[in-house]
């Protein structure tokens, strides 16, 4: 395979210094719309490197957490200045790297940006509450105090976001974080990193150690790392979860999902097609909030189909950086084969494919992870395609006659993450909030919206039942002190 001259080479990023991993590895960062196209290089660390970051993340831990928030406050509004001055440069990597078009990964730079100053301001926000106390003349209140050191793991799919959702609450509660970004998206992720540096984050206030499941292994097993916060799939999460459990650290998961929207018989057609295309194939469906299974009233089954399906079969396909791409490749190879095996698996079981279903390998796009949007009915809920998170563009239509067996369909799968309805009826609204299983409700909007300054999370085996984002994260990434004084 013929591949571009090397661009740059990414190292880890401890103690305030660019640092090569003591392995000696470094592995390539392909871009999945050419894979002739070599983003760049990062390294693969191992355990090593992960207890040279941690050391550096304790020693700063003191001096920042006696900062006020204010302050800390005061040095992520800079890193929001810097990110903002080089949000083009980082959405363009992004979209190299992983593959989303420009519009979208110039969108998540912004609310990476957005992340920051929202989080920037916590800094100057109560920590705690005055409680009555049973004496008289005495003084009783409590405050938080921060964990300590914070391990992030996030994901490839949301390479600026994520990392920022998570980091920005740590830091500005006053721990420290070694951050392990996904290997697919570890050049945009040493960009963001390079923005806190930028911004003058104080030397091992913030450390990056690139690599793969034996640096994340190492992080979550350090008992110098009081917490952890991961992003990613089921598997995984679920070895995190196990393992910060069997040494006492605290852990914070967000997984997978399989997000369904109900479309009711007085629905606007119009209105939750667009959301359902938009909220299914955006990002190439490579989203946890992604909608993936679609049930709509018998009744406007057909009409609603034909005008799926007809805006579907539209859509532009290609490389992010092409303005006139709407949805661009899959990440990786790996993310391919896996979702042309679920299709396969679907028809298999027997679904029928209404469109798409294959990998497109035509002039100009052969070199790329690019397949068709995928629409599929006579779906039935024991289907693997209507059971398992696929993470791809892949759409699953389901008929039903009473909004009663549309929620029981919903509900029938091991995720609870996001869930819309688009319906002109309270009766059903209230009914949708009240009997569906998940931690995301969208009435009359698509199920990938997600608010930063609202808590997210999911149920079941979504999450491990903890919130990020908004005010909740304060919950996550500090602890509580309960304080008495007598006069």
């Amino acid at each position: 395979m013929s591949v571009q001259t090397k661009t740059v080479t990414c190292h880890n990023f401890i103690d305030g210094s660019w640092t090569p991993s003591k392995t000696e590895r470094v592995e390539a960062s392909i871009n999945p719309a050419n894979t002739n196209e070599i983003v760049g290089y990062v390294q693969n660390s191992d355990a090593r490197d992960v207890d040279q970051a941690v050391k550096a993340a304790v020693a700063a831990q003191r001096a920042w957490r006696k900062r006020s928030g204010v302050e800390r406050g005061q040095i992520l509004y800079r890193v929001a200045d810097v990110l903002e001055k080089r949000a083009e440069e980082i959405a363009e990597t992004m979209t190299r790297e992983m593959g989303k078009t420009l519009p979208e990964a110039r969108g998540e730079t912004a609310r990476g940006v957005a992340i920051l100053r929202y989080y920037a301001g916590e800094g100057s926000r109560k920590i705690g509450d005055v409680i009555p106390a049973s004496e008289s003349g005495a003084l009783m209140f409590t405050t938080r105090v921060p964990l300590g050191v914070v391990g992030v793991i996030t994901p490839w799919n949301f390479p600026v976001a994520i990392p920022i959702w998570k980091a920005a609450p740590a830091l500005v509660y006053g721990n420290t974080v070694v951050m392990k970004p996904a290997q697919e998206t570890a050049v945009t992720a040493a960009k963001v990193i390079q923005c806190f540096e930028e911004g003058g984050i104080p030397s091992g206030v913030i450390n990056l150690v690139n690599g793969g499941a034996e640096v994340g292994q190492s992080l979550v097993n350090h008992p110098d790392v009081d917490g952890i916060t991961f992003t990613g799939s089921n598997d995984t999460g679920r070895k995190v979860g196990q393992l910060a459990l069997a040494r006492g650290a605290k852990y914070q998961l967000e997984m997978g999902g399989k997000n369904p929207v109900i479309v009711a018989a007085d629905a606007d057609l119009d209105e939750a097609v667009e959301a359902v295309i938009s909220g299914g194939l955006k990002t190439t469906g490579q989203k946890c909030t992604a909608t993936s299974r679609v049930f709509i009233q018998r009744e406007v089954y057909n009409p609603f189909r034909e005008k799926l399906l007809d805006k579907v079969k539209r859509l532009q396909i290609g490389s992010g950086l092409d303005p006139q791409a709407w949805m661009g490749p899959v990440v990786s190879e790996k993310q391919l084969e896996k979702v042309l095996w679920y299709i396969e698996e679907g028809k298999r079981e027997g679904a029928v494919l209404l469109c798409g279903g294959e990998r497109i390998q035509d002039e100009g796009r052969k070199h790329g992870y690019f397949i068709q949007p995928t629409v599929f009915e006579h779906v039935t809920p024991a289907m693997r395609i209507a059971q398992e998170e696929i993470f791809g563009p892949v759409l699953a239509l389901m008929p039903f006659d009473r909004l009663n067996e549309a929620l029981e369909m919903a509900n029938d799968v091991e995720f609870g993450l996001s869930a819309s309805i688009f319906t002109k009826d309270i009766g059903k609204m209230l009914s949708f909030i009240e009997e569906i299983d998940a931690g995301m409700i969208r009435i009359n909007a698509e199920s990938a919206g997600v608010e930063l300054q609202a808590p997210f999370g999911g149920m079941k085996k979504s999450s491990s039942h903890s919130r990020e984002q908004g005010q909740a994260a304060l919950e996550f990434f500090t602890s509580i002190k309960t304080v008495f004084v007598r006069a």
